[in-house]
C-alpha cells in the first residue's frame, strides 16, 4: 500500500496534523472530533491494493470498479455512503503538439476524501500544497478539496486551449501563405489538430453536467455554501468549452480552405499544361503536314519556303503565348 499511497494526512481546522499510519485508525480519529477529515491520495492502485481502501471507507463496488478500470467519462454519482466524481485532466505536450488526458477519481464521504489518479496531468500535489497554505479554505472539509481539485483541472483547460489556439494560428499562416507549403503535410497537420481538439472535448465536454449539479446545490456530502465557488468553476468550464468548439469550427474552415486552394492550384496547373500543349500543337501540325512527302504540295519548290514556315510557326506560338499570358494561364 505504501507504493500507491502518495500522501495521507488528517486535517483538523484547516491544518495538517500527524495521525495513525493505519487507515482505519486514522479515519476513526478524524471522525471522533467532528471537525477533521482524512485525505488519502492514491496513484494507479491495483485491485488488490485498492480493496483494502475500499473496505476501510465502505466505498460502493460500482465506483470502485470505475476507479480501477479508468477510461471513464467525467461524471458525478451519489451513493449511500459516498460521493464519486470523475475528472479528466489534460496535458499539452509542446514538443509533439499533442493533447493527452489522464483520469482523476474523487471519493467523498463522512470525514474522508480519497483521490485516485491515473496517468499524468493531475495537479494533486500542487493542490494539496496550496490548500495546506490556506487553512481558511481547507477548514471547510472535503468540499474544499473537491472545489480546489476541480478548479485546478478546469483552469488548466484554459491553458491548453491557449496552446491549441497558437497551433491553429500557425496552421492558418501555412495554409494562406503565398507558397502554400506541402499540401499533404498541411492536410495531415490539420487532421492531427482536429484529433487533439476531439481529445480535449472528450475531457471537458461531459464535465458540464456534474458542474451544473454542484452549482445547483443539494448534492450530498457537499457544503451548500460552496455553490458560488463551483459556479465560478462552471463559468470557466463553459468558457473553455466555447473556445474549443470555436477551434473545432475554425479547423474545419481551414481544412475546407486548404482543399479549395488545392483545387485552384490543380486548375492553374491544368491551364498551364493546356496552354503549353496548344503552343506545341501548332508547329507539330505544320511539321506533320509538310512531312507527308506528297509530290504536289504548295511552296515545295520555293526557295524561301523553309524560313517562311519557321517564321509563321514562331509567330503563331508567340501570339498564343501572349494571349494565354494576358488571360493568366501562364
Amino acid at each position: 500500500m505504501r507504493r500507491v499511497i502518495v500522501d495521507s494526512a488528517i486535517y483538523r481546522d484547516g491544518r495538517r496534523t500527524d495521525g495513525p499510519a493505519d487507515l482505519s485508525d486514522a479515519l476513526e480519529e478524524a471522525r471522533a472530533t467532528g471537525d477533521a477529515f482524512l485525505w488519502v491520495g492514491l496513484h494507479e492502485p491495483t485491485a488488490a491494493e485498492f480493496d483494502h481502501v475500499a473496505s476501510e471507507f465502505a466505498l460502493h463496488p460500482l465506483a470502485v470498479e470505475d476507479a480501477l478500470k479508468a477510461h471513464q467519462r467525467p461524471k458525478l454519482e451519489v451513493y449511500d455512503d459516498s460521493l464519486f466524481v470523475v475528472l479528466k485532466p489534460v496535458v499539452y505536450e509542446a514538443k509533439s503538439d499533442r493533447v493527452s488526458s489522464g483520469e482523476l477519481m474523487i471519493f467523498m464521504g463522512d470525514s474522508f476524501v480519497v483521490t485516485v489518479r491515473h496517468g499524468g496531468g493531475a495537479p494533486l500535489m500542487a493542490v494539496r500544497k496550496r490548500l495546506e497554505a490556506d487553512p481558511e479554505v481547507l477548514k471547510h472539509g472535503p468540499t474544499a478539496v473537491l472545489y480546489a481539485v476541480s478548479d485546478a483541472v478546469v483552469d488548466h483547460y484554459l491553458d491548453v486551449t491557449a496552446e491549441l489556439q497558437v497551433d491553429l494560428e500557425e496552421l492558418e499562416a501555412d495554409v494562406f501563405a503565398p507558397a502554400g507549403g506541402s499540401p499533404s503535410n498541411t492536410a495531415a497537420r490539420i487532421y492531427t489538430a482536429k484529433r487533439q481538439v476531439l481529445e480535449f472535448r472528450r475531457a471537458s465536454g461531459p464535465l458540464a453536467g456534474p458542474m451544473a449539479r454542484l452549482t445547483a446545490g443539494s448534492v450530498p456530502f457537499v457544503n451548500e455554501e460552496a455553490q458560488p465557488f463551483f459556479r465560478d468553476v462552471s463559468d470557466h468550464l463553459l468558457r473553455s468549452n466555447e473556445q474549443v468548439e470555436g477551434l473545432d469550427r475554425l479547423l474545419s474552415d481551414v481544412l475546407s480552405a486548404h482543399l479549395a486552394q488545392m483545387g485552384v492550384r490543380q486548375n492553374d496547373d491544368m491551364r498551364k499544361i493546356s496552354a503549353w500543349a496548344a503552343m506545341a500543337a501548332v508547329p507539330t501540325l505544320v511539321a506533320g503536314i509538310y512531312g507527308m512527302n506528297f509530290d504536289h504540295m504548295p511552296e515545295l519548290r520555293w526557295t524561301w519556303s523553309y524560313p517562311a514556315v519557321i517564321v509563321v510557326m514562331t509567330g503563331i506560338v508567340i501570339t498564343l503565348y501572349r494571349m494565354f499570358k494576358r488571360r493568366g494561364w501562364m
